[in-house]
């Protein structure tokens, strides 16, 4: 056997007890607080998900989601999260088509039910197109917020909204301090 092979052994054998002495009692219980403190969850993930929004059996909308993960984190409520997108279609009573909502990302938190769509979140519907970063839906007040986004209509009015809101079916828009272009038709004359 070399030198070389010698001195290195030697070496690893006198570094052995400085790693085993570095080790104490305070950093075992700190591991365990911090592994007592870690979060354990479930999470289930779907794939080409459909959902069906039916209120007295009339189907209200339909839901597709490329991947949809069920979360049950072991406090707090469970929530569904849509990382590759959504796509929403709303129905009449007699199915015919009234909108769609499709974004680039959703999250459903089932005891409160809010979905929140946000990154391209795009609403059609006849009367107009509502374009914004971050939509809400609250299903139980029945309604649609966004702290801000762009409201085009048919006609070439273009709106810049803050503090949107709209009913699911959209019959109407709220919003505060809009600003933008619009056609009048006719002559302003008195």
């Amino acid at each position: 056997m070399n030198s070389t092979g010698i001195f290195s052994r030697i070496a690893i054998l006198c570094l052995i007890p400085l790693f085993l002495n570095s080790c104490n009692d305070d950093d075992l219980k700190k591991a365990a607080e911090i592994s007592s403190k870690k979060l354990v969850l479930s999470k289930d993930r779907s794939l080409k998900v459909e959902i069906v929004f039916s209120d007295s059996a009339v189907v209200k909308a339909k839901g597709y989601a490329p991947v949809l993960d069920q979360v049950n984190p072991s406090s707090g409520s469970k929530y569904q999260e849509m990382p590759k997108g959504v796509k929403i279609t709303f129905f009449d009573p007699l199915q015919t088509v009234t909108g769609t909502i499709v974004s680039d990302y959703a999250l459903r938190k089932e005891t409160e039910q809010i979905t929140i769509f946000r990154r391209n979140v795009v609403v059609v519907r006849n009367d107009l197109t509502f374009n914004t970063e971050e939509l809400t839906w609250d299903q139980r007040k029945k309604m649609f917020f966004s702290p801000r986004g762009i409201v085009t209509r048919p006609d070439g009015t273009v709106l810049n909204a803050i503090n949107f809101s709209a009913p699911e079916d959209f019959s109407s828009v709220d919003f505060e301090q809009g600003s933008g272009q619009t056609y009048v038709k006719g002559d302003l004359a008195p």
